[in-house]
């Protein structure tokens, strides 16, 4: 069960890592800034709660 939240952890970051990429940098430009917006508020949506879920894993 933790492999799975784990998996889901780094895949949330990757997602809101590559939102960023996208909104530091002008070289996605087939990317619309808008989808870029939509990666970020994920994936760190994502990171919150799949970091939550993790933390109430280790301490039970």
């Amino acid at each position: 069960m933790t492999n799975r939240i784990v998996v889901a952890l780094i895949g949330s970051i990757l997602i809101f890592a590559v939102g960023l990429f996208r909104l530091f940098t002008e070289t996605l430009s087939s990317t619309p800034l808008f989808i870029a917006y939509v990666f970020i508020i994920t994936g760190a949506i994502g990171v919150v709660a799949n970091g939550l879920r993790l933390g109430k894993t280790h301490n039970t």
